[in-house]
């Protein structure tokens, strides 16, 4: 069954995960909102911090977002918009 996944998440300080709880395998567009106040860091494959800038989105096909983790200024919004199909 197809479902939709959408969600508003503010972003903290340190790294926390993208999604708290399991969710299922989805194709989503994560994007930081325009009007943020810094760079949005994801947490990258090596350890690493890959900075995203206000306004930048990616498509992602077939993903566990739990897999994401992010940090930066608190308040600043990071959006998933997509589904399960």
């Amino acid at each position: 069954m197809n479902g939709v996944i959408m969600r508003k998440v503010l972003v903290q300080a340190s790294y926390t995960n993208l999604v708290p709880e399991k969710t299922p395998v989805g194709t989503v567009t994560i994007s930081c909102a325009p009007g943020n106040a810094g760079p949005v860091f994801f947490k990258g494959d090596d350890g690493s911090d890959v900075p995203w800038v206000a306004g930048e989105w990616h498509e992602f096909k077939g993903v566990d977002l739990q897999g994401f983790q992010i940090k930066g200024s608190p308040g600043d919004v990071v959006t998933l918009v997509g589904g399960t199909w």
